[in-house]
């Protein structure tokens, strides 16, 4: 668990360390990418979202600046050599911001990026579903990091379930879909039914 106890600025970027990325989202689940150097974060300013996007019909997950939430829980980790290139197709839809107030116990983490959907891609909401497999990704993430408390905090930090959810877990169309167990599906169910869904 991430002590986390103190907010830290990060804009050093000529420490010699390598760049890290805070994600918020299936980044946070460390069995969908081979970044080993991390740990749990916070970041404050910011708030999950849901996103509709002209790329696909389902959603994204997304950040927007909200001074009024007092911070989201991620992961840092970092990107050997500032090599963002497979990172980037990976997130293709998403531009990169570099962070400032940054919470987290890790030694060397310097420069701090986080990934945002580019305004350009954003479409009114329509019908753009959430899809239950990357839900799932996500939240089995949060719980190994943080705990069913963190879980619950991502929920009351993410915005957008307006757009609904499409159950796919027999057939996951989430490129990065994880295998769940029957606890950590009822904890997904759980806090969708906590917010009404």
């Amino acid at each position: 668990m991430c002590g986390c106890g103190v907010f830290v600025i990060k804009t050093d970027m000529t420490s010699g360390h390598d760049p890290y990325f805070f994600g918020y989202g299936s980044l946070v689940n460390r069995a969908t990418h081979g970044y080993r150097d991390a740990a749990p974060a916070r970041v404050r300013g910011w708030v999950r979202v849901w996103q509709a996007t002209a790329i696909r019909q389902i959603a994204y997950l997304s950040v927007q600046p909200a001074p009024e939430v007092e911070e989201i829980d991620g992961l840092i980790a970092a990107v050997p050599g500032g090599d963002w290139a497979a990172l980037d197709a990976r997130e293709h839809a998403y531009a990169r911001h570099d962070l400032r107030d940054v919470a987290h116990d890790h030694p060397r983490a310097g420069q701090i990026m986080i990934y945002q959907v580019e305004p350009r891609h954003v479409v009114p909401t329509g019908r753009h579903p959430i899809l239950l497999s990357y839900l799932d990704t996500v939240v089995q993430g949060f719980l190994r990091e943080f705990g069913e408390e963190g879980v619950a905090r991502f929920f009351a930090t993410t915005k957008g379930w307006e757009a609904g959810l499409h159950d796919d877990r027999a057939a996951p169309r989430y490129p990065r879909a994880q295998t769940l167990s029957a606890r950590e599906r009822a904890i997904v169910d759980a806090g969708l039914q906590d917010i009404g869904m």
